[in-house]
Order: structure tokens, then C-alpha cells, then sequence
């Protein structure tokens, strides 16, 4: 059945790295701004998504978020549990939500504080670990954080195609031209390719600038049906198609673990839902916790075949005034801030908007959005849309 529904509200609070406000206050915030971004009063709400990972400093961000709110008689209150993932899982349930009757107005939320006075940027992440069952093989191997882990995906897929570091540091760098045209980016100076390299190493061959940024902060979206969002305050930002691709561990000859990407189940999915094709997407708007993501992910989506991912950066062809797709325009991840799937999600609705001041994109119809949770272990991808339909 297709989605009819779109994001009429977007809500931030937080984006800091000097304060600490804790996330069921930071979510309030959000979703308050939001449906003030909306036109709306918060009462108007009648369905509540809250994002979570598994992190323990997500703990205290529940279902009692409602009563923060002060919302009563919802229709729907739920918790997406999906990673990485869990803002394109909660706002594809708000669609489907909206598109079913379940609810009329739904709010999306996921905030996060990892960081403290008292706390290293590096720990922000950290959890306990166990030293039993399977789990345990992997950090008595060594292997810790998330940066660990796709550091060996970044080391098989250059070593798997003959490819050097600069490929890595084109990400990096694109990126970081795009965070200097928006002023609420965590990193706005300028990032050269010598500095790149000689940033300290993080995990083989991830450096520091291949990381994200993490934040204290929050994002909400409002999600509605097309005719209440064209009626709200701000231009409506219509969800085309919506899809999932969990490649769990198939057993089968030649199956790359480390590199296998869920888009390469969701993209054919969306394409098929909206009768687009790769060429027809305007704009990337893509999870990039580390920078051998966008690479897999463009690859795995068909926008170029296996080991040329890195043409779509080639010659700044992604970053401001470039020739190529515009990819992660507001610094995603890694210049921008992290606050996982809501990161791309909510550049994607300022330009889809026109709002995006001095890094504006003209033009822009379609928006592919993409979440990664796990360790390629969850994937969702949507289509959003200046127009329905």
C-alpha cells in the first residue's frame, strides 16, 4: 500500500558538546518545537515514537514522554528499537500509522547526551562489555566501538578493490566543505587532505576526521497526511516510499559480511515503489557514522557499481557547487553532528524546505534517506519529496 503522509514539523534542541541536559528534556524540547514549527499546539499530537538504540544513556527517553508533554488520550505511543536505524523506523511507522487511520498527527523523537564534563569525546559511546558467550569473542579480539568495526570494512573494501586512503579523505573532506556553509556544523574550519592525514589514527585505517561528531541534542519531525500538511505552517515535505533491507548472515558462497549493505535490498524496493531510478534522486542524504558508509552506500543502491563509489566525490563533484549528486549537504555525521538517523532526516526536510541559507541546493525534488543500525545489520531507506505522488 503506498504511503500517504508527510513531515510538516521539524523540531531541534540541544547541539551542543559544552552542556548537558538530559535526553527526556531534550526530547520535550524538540517535539515542543516541532509542532510550533507546524502551526500546531502540542495537544494536537495524538501519536508519540520515541527513537532508541541500545545505548545505556538512552534508558531514561521512554514511553513517559507523553506525560512530560503533557499529552493526553494518545492514539498510538510506541518505542522503534532498530539502531542506528530507529528514526527511519519510527517515522515509517508514523506514515503507515497516518496512512491506516491510526493517528493524525505523530511525533518522532530521538535525543541522546553521551557527553559530560567528565567524559572524552572517545568514551561517549562506551558500554559495558562481557567477557562470555559469542558477544565476548569480539572484544577479547580487541575489537571495541563502532569504529572498530567498520574499520575493517573500510580496510577489506580498499584492500578488495586496489583503492587508497584518499578515497576516504574525499568523504571526509567534501563533507566538511559542506559543514562550513552551516552554522550549526560541530567542525566549520576548513579540512585539507594534509590535515586529514595527519589526524591521529582511530582504528586502522579510519583517522579522526573519518568519525562522527557526536553531540548532546534532540530532533523531532511531525508526521501528517498530505492535506493537513499543505494546510500547516511550513512547506510540506511528502514521504514517496519507505523500505528495509536486514541481510542478517545468508548462507551462501562468496558472502562478504563486512561489506554487504542493506540498501542493496531496500533500493530496488523504492525504486519499484515510486517507479524512480538512481538518476532520477537529486539529492543524498545518507548515514555516515564513518566514512565508508556513503561509499557502500551509493554502491549498494546502484548509483555506481562495486569499488566506484568514490566517483560521486571525485573533484569535489558532491560537495558545494559540484557537478554530482549533492551528498550529505549540512556535514552529515562527520562535520555536522551525530545524532544518528535523525541527522540526515532533518537536512533533508530544511532543503527540501529552500531553508538551508548559504548551503541551499536549488532544485531539489527527491531525497533518498538512509539509516544504518548495528553493524550492517539494519537498514532502512526513504524517498522524500518536495511534491506527492
Amino acid at each position: 500500500m503506498p504511503l500517504a503522509a508527510a513531515i510538516s514539523g521539524l523540531g531541534l534542541a540541544g547541539l551542543t558538546r559544552d552542556t548537558f541536559v538530559a535526553p527526556a528534556e531534550l526530547a520535550r524540547q524538540a517535539v515542543v518545537a516541532a509542532a510550533g514549527d507546524a502551526g500546531l499546539p502540542v495537544g494536537a499530537i495524538d501519536g508519540l515514537i520515541v527513537c532508541r538504540t541500545s545505548a545505556a544513556n538512552d534508558a531514561v527517553l521512554g514511553l513517559d514522554l507523553q506525560r512530560a508533554l503533557g499529552l493526553r488520550d494518545l492514539r498510538l505511543n510506541r518505542i522503534t528499537l532498530c539502531e542506528g536505524a530507529s528514526a527511519l523506523a519510527a517515522i515509517q511507522l508514523a506514515a503507515m500509522a497516518v496512512t491506516c487511520g491510526i493517528a493524525n498527527t505523530v511525533a518522532c523523537v530521538f535525543a541522546d547526551a553521551p557527553l559530560a564534563r567528565d567524559k572524552k569525546t572517545g568514551a561517549a559511546f562506551g558500554r559495558l562489555k562481557t567477557s562470555s558467550g559469542m558477544e565476548g569473542l569480539r572484544y577479547s579480539a580487541g575489537l571495541f566501538g563502532g569504529a572498530a568495526t567498520y574499520a575493517l570494512s573500510a580496510a577489506r573494501y580498499l584492500a578488495l578493490h586496489a583503492l587508497d586512503e584518499t578515497v576516504l579523505a574525499d568523504v571526509a573532506i567534501t563533507t566538511r566543505r559542506w559543514a562550513e556553509l552551516n552554522p550549526g556544523a560541530v567542525h566549520r574550519k576548513p579540512l585539507t587532505l594534509d590535515a586529514y592525514l595527519n589526524a591521529r589514527m582511530i582504528a586502522e585505517p579510519l583517522r579522526l576526521f573519518d568519525c562522527s561528531a557526536p553531540v548532546n541534542g534532540s530532533v523531532a519531525v511531525i508526521v501528517t497526511s498530505p492535506a493537513r500538511a499543505v494546510d500547516g505552517a511550513q512547506p510540506p515535505v511528502h514521504i514517496l516510499a519507505s523500505a528495509d533491507g536486514h541481510p542478517g548472515v545468508p548462507d551462501r558462497a562468496g558472502h562478504d559480511r563486512i561489506l554487504t549493505h542493506g540498501g542493496a535490498i531496500a533500493g530496488p524496493a523504492l525504486f519499484e515503489a515510486t517507479d524512480l531510478r538512481p538518476q532520477d534522486i537529486d539529492m543524498g542524504q545518507f548515514y555516515d557514522a564513518f566514512s565508508i558508509l556513503p561509499l557502500l552506500t551509493l554502491e549498494a543502491y546502484g548509483f555506481h557499481p562495486p569499488s566506484e563509489g568514490r566517483l560521486a566525490y571525485r573533484d569535489g563533484a558532491a560537495g558545494p557547487g559540484g557537478s554530482g549528486m549533492p551528498i550529505n549537504t549540512g556535514g552529515g555525521h562527520l562535520s555536522g553532528y551525530y545524532l544518528q538517523g535523525m541527522t540526515p532526516v532533518a537536512e533533508a526536510v530544511i532543503q527540501a524546505r529552500g531553508q538551508a541559507g548559504d548551503r541551499q541546493v536549488p532544485g531539489i525534488r527527491r531525497i533518498l534517506v538512509t539509516n544504518d543500525g548495528g553493524r550492517f545489520d539494519y537498514h532502512i531507506g526513504m524517498i522524500l519529496g518536495t511534491t506527492g505522488g
